[in-house]
This record gives structure tokens, C-alpha cells and sequence, in this order.
């Protein structure tokens, strides 16, 4: 095929320029150039848009990333077809990456401009239509915002709820354990003065000093007991009570078994002091384990607390960076806390963690909103009773997240539009259909990542994969 010289007639035969004056067509030739391309890839999805290309002979097949897959779009031998840095005019007010990718089937010719010279052309030639494009790109990406917006918040709104609840139960158990332990303080300070004006010496009151902290210890080490162990060892323990004469020992015994103590400890303190002071030894002792007992309650709620907490603000992100590096299992674990309420008692959590993966570098923020999207359509197709599993591995220069759930699966008839804006499965005000559309966009999009789908009833996976060293730094927003 031989290359033919730039001209304006040739130029003109292009219905994209068979309007421009014949000064325009000579400043393009002057500009650009013809050339022949081989068969095989012109230019792939997300790299730098350096080239604008017009199918002067040949055939080109256009293609989008979808799921992973390279999804052919367009195939076509029509004259003056076009592709690639066509949103040059736009500046550097966007990332000037190719929006697809295209090959040519055969050996084709192109008219080839540099994406920067006819970005200055538009500009210069049909500054009017540029505004109007200008307008159009800008207010729909514009709108897409405010629809994204309004998606995080509905997520939020449904997370603080969430999040309100889970506070709420630790702090009213920590009130509660606050306000019995000053009961039980209290008690102790009457049991002190009865001890100081009672009938124990010096030596026994260094013995109960002694047993005290060994409960302290004991208390700290507490086996958890099944209900049926629990219940066998009140049991033993009343017995022990009722032949050492302890009045209503048998209210006592629950106490003793949660601190895990038995009758071969009781039977120490029995052999440590004098039978005629062992009940108020006993008592004393009840005292202190109940102290420890809701003591340990107050740390558990509070560091229960501080837990969520520290989720909520790695969820937020709140005072980060937007673009940083992240261990992608800090991200999954606070969105798996935050969502604790929703996920539910009847669905149990499994992490398969890859704890050798490396940091990578990304907008942490947005994959919380990805995980959280996934999550949440896992939960809701098991419908409160299943497995849901979150997994972590290294593909190559990538991580793998996958998110897993039993639930009845994905349609084959619709499993190829659930990325489509505003499609959902969901009943009507239960869903927007954007949570996927809104993770396809980080993913593969801001992260130049996959994000794929495999279904069927009891086993339905989907898997992001992000690149270790983030996207092209000309995608970044930093």
C-alpha cells in the first residue's frame, strides 16, 4: 500500500474536514502527517493520549476494558473514522489518557495529528463550539458528582446508624458496670471497717491481703467455661459453700466460677485462715472478684469503643491524604467493623488474609466506598444467614481482593449489565443501582485496575485487582 502526500484535497475527502477552508486543511498537513500502521495494538486503554488518529484506508477495532475483558465496541473500514486524543482541547483541566483502546486488522493508513496541536486547533478554529463541548463534558462530569455525592452519603447515613448502635451498646454496658462497681466499692469499705474492728490479727489480715491479689491474678486468667461446665462447677462450688457454713453460698458460687476459681482454691483459702473468720474471708473475696469482674467489663467496653472509633476514622479517612499508601487489610477490616450491624449475627465473616502483601499506593478513602459497595450486596443476597468471605492475594504486580458470599447468585441474564449506571436487582427503594457503577469507576478508572465477576447459586466472587504502585501519576489528583 503506497502512503499518499497530505493534502488539503485529500484532507477534504474526510467528512470530518470536508467543512475546513483551505487554509485549515494546510495548516493540518503542516501539522500532522499520513503514515501506514502494521496490524496489531495502536494504543491502549488508560495510557498517555499523545496522538490523534483519522482511518484514511484500512480497518480499525475499537475496545473498553469490562470486567477485565477487552470488550471489542466498534470494528469498521469508513473513511475518516477517528480516535484517540480527541479531548486534547480540554487542557490539562482533565487526565489526557486514551479513553479505549484500538488495533488495526490489517495494514491501514492514518492521518496522525499530536493530541496538543489539535487541542490548539480546536481552541483556535471553533472557539465557540469548544465552550459548548466544554459545557457539556464539565456539567456531566459535574453531575456525576453530585450523583456519586449523594451515593456516599446515603452509604453514611446508613453506617452512622450503624455505627450509633454499636457505640451505643458498649457505652450503656460500661455505665452499667460503672455504677455496680461503685455499689461494690462501697460494700467493700463497710466489709473493711468490720474487718478493722473485728476479731482478725495480724497475720490473718496479710493472708487475706495475699489471697486478694491471687484473685486479682486468677480473675485476669479466667478460662471461658461452656454452659454446661459453668453450670457443674456452681454446682460443686454451692455444695462447698453450704458444708462450710457461707450463708447463701449458692448466690455466691456464679461469681467464683466466672473468675474461674474452684473448690481445690476454696479449699486453700480454708486451710489460710481460721475457720471462725472464712465466711467473711469469703465474702471479702466476693468483693474483690466482683470489683475485677466489672472492672474488665469497663476496659472491654471502652476498648470496644476506641475500636470503633479508630474504624470509623480509617474509614473516614478523616486528616489523611486522599492519594497514599495503604495496607489494603487495614481498609477491609474498618469497613468490616463499620458494617459490623449490618452484617449481622446469622452471617459468618471469613478472612483469608495474604498478610505478605505488600503497601500499595492508592485513594484509600474511595476503595473503603468500594469495599462497602461489595459488602453490602453480599449481605443483602444471603439475606441474613450465610458465609461471607474477604481474601487477600498477590497476582503478579497486583493484589487481589475478593469478596465472597453464598447467597443465591447472579442471573445469567443480567450478570453482564450489574456495572451499568442505575441498574439494580434490588426492589424498588432498596437500591440505586450506582454502588457498582461507582466501584467500577475507582477501580478501573482512578486505580487503572479489574474489577470481575463470577457467579453461581452459593458462590458468587468478586475480585478487584489494584496495581502495587498505583495509577499513572498523570491520573492522580496530587
Amino acid at each position: 500500500m503506497s502512503i499518499p502526500e497530505c493534502s488539503p484535497d485529500l484532507l477534504r475527502t474526510l467528512f470530518l474536514f470536508e467543512k475546513l477552508t483551505d487554509d485549515q486543511l494546510e495548516s493540518l498537513c503542516q501539522a500532522g502527517h499520513i503514515t501506514e500502521i502494521d496490524r496489531g495494538q495502536v494504543y491502549l486503554e488508560g495510557e498517555p493520549a499523545t496522538c490523534f488518529y483519522v482511518l484514511i484506508e484500512g480497518e480499525v477495532v475499537l475496545s473498553k476494558l469490562s470486567g477485565g475483558e477487552d470488550i471489542e465496541i466498534n470494528r469498521t473500514t469508513q473513511r475518516g473514522v477517528y480516535s484517540g486524543g480527541w479531548t486534547a482541547y480540554l487542557g490539562d483541566r482533565v487526565p489526557q489518557v486514551y479513553a479505549g483502546s484500538m488495533r488495526v486488522t490489517t495494514p491501514s493508513t492514518f492521518f496522525v495529528l499530536d493530541a496538543d496541536k489539535f487541542g490548539n486547533a480546536m481552541r483556535e478554529w471553533f472557539p465557540m463550539a469548544v465552550h459548548l463541548l466544554e459545557g457539556v463534558f464539565f456539567g456531566k462530569k459535574n453531575t456525576q458528582q453530585i450523583i456519586d455525592q449523594r451515593e456516599r452519603l446515603l452509604a453514611l447515613g446508613s453506617l452512622s446508624a450503624g455505627l450509633t448502635h454499636e457505640l451505643n451498646n458498649p457505652a450503656a454496658a460500661a455505665v452499667r458496670a460503672t455504677a455496680s462497681l461503685r455499689e461494690r466499692v462501697a460494700g467493700m469499705r463497710h466489709k473493711l471497717g468490720m474487718v478493722a474492728s473485728g476479731t482478725y490479727d495480724r497475720d490473718a489480715l496479710v493472708t487475706l491481703m495475699r489471697l486478694q491479689e491471687e484473685v486479682a491474678e486468677v480473675v485476669a486468667k479466667a478460662p471461658t467455661l461452656t454452659p454446661l461446665e459453668a453450670s457443674d462447677r456452681e454446682d460443686s462450688l454451692g455444695e462447698w459453700f453450704e458444708d462450710h457454713s457461707i450463708r447463701e453460698g449458692w448466690d455466691l458460687a456464679p461469681t467464683f466460677v466466672q473468675a474461674g476459681l474452684d473448690t481445690a482454691w476454696l479449699e486453700n483459702v480454708a486451710a489460710a485462715v481460721d475457720e471462725s473468720v472464712l465466711e467473711g474471708a469469703i465474702r471479702w473475696l466476693n468483693y474483690t472478684i466482683e470489683s475485677e469482674l466489672l472492672m474488665n467489663e469497663i476496659a472491654d467496653s471502652t476498648t470496644r469503643i476506641s475500636t470503633l472509633v479508630g474504624a470509623a476514622k480509617q474509614y473516614s479517612q478523616m486528616d489523611r491524604a486522599p492519594f497514599q499508601t495503604i495496607d489494603v487489610h487495614e481498609l477491609l477490616d474498618s469497613t468490616l467493623i463499620m458494617l459490623g450491624q449490618k452484617i449481622g449475627s446469622g452471617i459468618e465473616v471469613v478472612k483469608e488474609y495474604d498478610l505478605a502483601l505488600p503497601p500499595i499506593d492508592a485513594y484509600a478513602a474511595e476503595l473503603n466506598q468500594v469495599w462497602t459497595n461489595l459488602i453490602d450486596n453480599a449481605v443483602s443476597a444471603m439475606d441474613g444467614s450465610g458465609t461471607l468471605t474477604v481474601r487477600t492475594s498477590r497476582d503478579g504486580d497486583r493484589v487481589c481482593i475478593e469478596i465472597c458470599d453464598t447467597g443465591a447468585g447472579i442471573p445469567d441474564d443480567v450478570i453482564d449489565r450489574i456495572f451499568e449506571p442505575f441498574f439494580t436487582t434490588k426492589p424498588v427503594g432498596e437500591g440505586t443501582g450506582l454502588g457498582l457503577d461507582i466501584s467500577w469507576r475507582i477501580v478501573v478508572g482512578k486505580h487503572r485496575g479489574e474489577l470481575r465477576v463470577t457467579s453461581e447459586p452459593g458462590n458468587t466472587r468478586f475480585r478487584v485487582l489494584l496495581p502495587i504502585a498505583g495509577p499513572p501519576r498523570d491520573t492522580r489528583d496530587d
